[in-house]
């Protein structure tokens, strides 16, 4: 049976023990800051990112990942002698998809399969960790994409952001157009649908955002079993990604906690002060574990 290995984009933000125990190769996407282009992750931290940008005067743009990059990744496995799953960013966000499906047209040779998660962020690694997990448990091709759409079709992302600014600047506002000019003390709950980002509601402050990330979370997952997975990612926002996540292994039971940082490239487009909320619910405990 054919070795399956599994492509994904640096948005998704796996720590490296993961990427390099599960055989996950990451493509990054690019920051651009002036005349710099850092890879995402690679040549710029989450850390890095945020400190600089407090202090910025000119504001970064962000690029899809590179055809090439892609191509060179689908070469080297497929000369290894794998089958490829790539799953990456919402099409409806990033070209990455599109960078993707270029690539693989370089490499007709090699099987490649390539999954649009709809989503970023958490919900995007735990697409992509299942489907490493069974590959390396020897699932097929076929199978480790059956996990991951079904993980897709089971999994939502709620954010609060501390302003509209950022998204708004660099075109990915979607949805969320309609809280522009409001007051600039109320703070935005943004979620994706379709893989668009889509206005909630707002509120009040950053604490009662938070709170309310916790009751969209209750709401969701009720009555709905396993609770495989919540995760918090956030953008220098790590004691109230803390608080929350305290509270998560206090009052829910999920089968597997993720805390994450948001990467540049999503960081380039929320802004500091990003909070967000996944999980994945309902997904049968046998297809992840076959």
């Amino acid at each position: 049976m054919p070795k399956v290995a599994i492509v994904t984009d640096s948005t998704a933000y796996l720590p490296e023990d993961l990427v390099s125990s599960h055989n996950i190769t990451v493509v990054p996407l690019l920051v651009i800051w002036g005349d710099e282009i850092l890879r995402d992750n690679i040549d710029i931290s989450p850390n890095q990112f945020y400190e600089r940008l407090a202090d910025a005067k000119n504001m970064p743009s962000t690029s899809q990942a590179a055809i090439t990059d892609f191509a060179e990744v689908f070469k080297k496995l497929h000369n290894e002698g794998y089958e490829i799953l790539t799953i990456v960013m919402s099409a409806a966000l990033s070209g990455t998809l599109d960078s993707a499906i270029q690539a693989k047209k370089l490499v007709p040779e090699a099987r490649i399969e390539l999954v649009d998660s709809r989503f970023t962020s958490i919900p995007l690694a735990y697409m992509v960790l299942s489907a490493a997990r069974a590959a390396k448990r020897g699932a097929t091709l076929e199978k480790c994409k059956e996990i991951a759409e079904s993980i897709r079709e089971n999994t939502q992302l709620f954010f609060a952001v501390d302003t509209l600014e950022f998204l708004h600047r660099g075109g990915r506002i979607g949805g969320a157009s309609r809280f522009l000019g409001t007051a600039l003390d109320l703070k935005p709950i943004l979620y994706l649908q379709g893989g668009k980002i889509e206005a909630l509601e707002r509120v009040r402050t950053s604490k009662r955002a938070h709170q309310r990330l916790i009751e969209l979370l209750e709401t969701s997952v009720s009555g709905r079993s396993p609770i495989n997975m919540i995760g918090i990612a956030s953008a220098a926002a790590e004691e109230a990604a803390s608080k929350l996540l305290m509270q998560i292994e206090r009052d829910f039971d999920p089968q597997e906690v993720l805390l994450a940082n948001i990467s540049p490239v999503i960081g380039t487009h929320t802004g500091p002060g990003t909070v967000g909320v996944a999980y994945v619910a309902g997904v049968n405990l046998d297809l992840l574990n076959e």
